[in-house]
């Protein structure tokens, strides 16, 4: 792929968005690859976490703006619908996403990070959805998922000044999990990621599933939860946790 390079570590995977002369900017072209490179990680089943991160000092910068200026009303419907086949594909993936943002994550870099499971940022990482300093508003799904990480007032704050922040208030406001040093940022994402990698890849698959819905569900979200807890009991993963418990032993839920 010309675009989007991608490594397999064992149960991880590594996705680096390689762009570097435009910031690692969006276009239908890295979408298209990002779409396939997703896709082959959720049916991995040696797979069981990956990271996202970007090549040189942005992590992403936003969709790419000439190619925005090149669109009409319709254009823009099906650019907006594509990016949100994308990273939804990533939100709802049996694997756990992790966005390691090593620069810029603005615009669509940001719609990009809010799409992961959570986010791992570099001391230099800065954050922002500026859409409407270009007279045009975001459409990847900022408006929907920034409000569930960071509440509503802050999510108009962004979106509607089009200011910037740093990683240190990411952290603040709950956008960001961690903040590291830049020149640590890969080796505690592949850390997390390793630890993750360790759990049982189900019982990751459901309960990631459980907390995406619980926005939606309502008091039907603790049914729905129980229902996902007994598939959990029910699994043969269970029956290797178990056993490692009082064998004091780790699982290995990869035999």
């Amino acid at each position: 792929m010309k675009f989007v390079n991608f490594e397999k570590r064992e149960r991880i995977g590594i996705v680096r968005i390689n762009r570097p002369d435009k910031l690692n900017a969006l276009s239908p072209e890295v979408l298209e690859e990002l779409k396939l490179v997703v896709n082959d990680i959720s049916k991995d089943d040696e797979l069981v976490s990956a990271i996202i991160t970007g090549t040189g000092k942005a992590f992403v910068a936003g969709a790419d703006i000439g190619y925005i200026g090149t669109l009409d009303e319709e254009g823009g419907y099906e650019m907006a619908l594509m990016g949100q086949e994308v990273f939804s594909a990533i939100e709802n993936s049996p694997k756990v996403f992790i966005a390691a943002v090593n620069g810029y994550a603005l615009g669509g870099g940001c719609e990009l990070a809010l799409a992961c499971d959570f986010i791992i940022a570099s001391e230099n990482a800065i954050f922002g959805q500026p859409e409407v300093n270009l007279g045009i508003m975001p459409g990847w799904g900022a408006t929907q998922r920034l409000a569930k990480k960071v509440g509503m007032n802050w999510a108009k704050y962004l979106i509607l000044t089009g200011d910037r922040i740093d990683a240190r208030t990411a952290f603040n406001i709950g956008l960001v999990q961690k903040v590291v040093n830049h020149d640590n940022l890969m080796d505690e994402a592949i850390n997390i990621a390793n630890v993750i990698a360790e759990k049982g890849p189900t019982a990751l698959r459901l309960a990631k599933e459980s907390i995406n819905r619980s926005f939606e569900l309502g008091d039907f979200g603790f049914k729905y939860e129980a229902l996902l807890f007994g598939k959990s009991v029910g699994s043969p993963e269970k029956e290797e946790g178990i056993k490692a418990f009082f064998e004091k032993r780790k699982p290995n839920f990869f035999k």
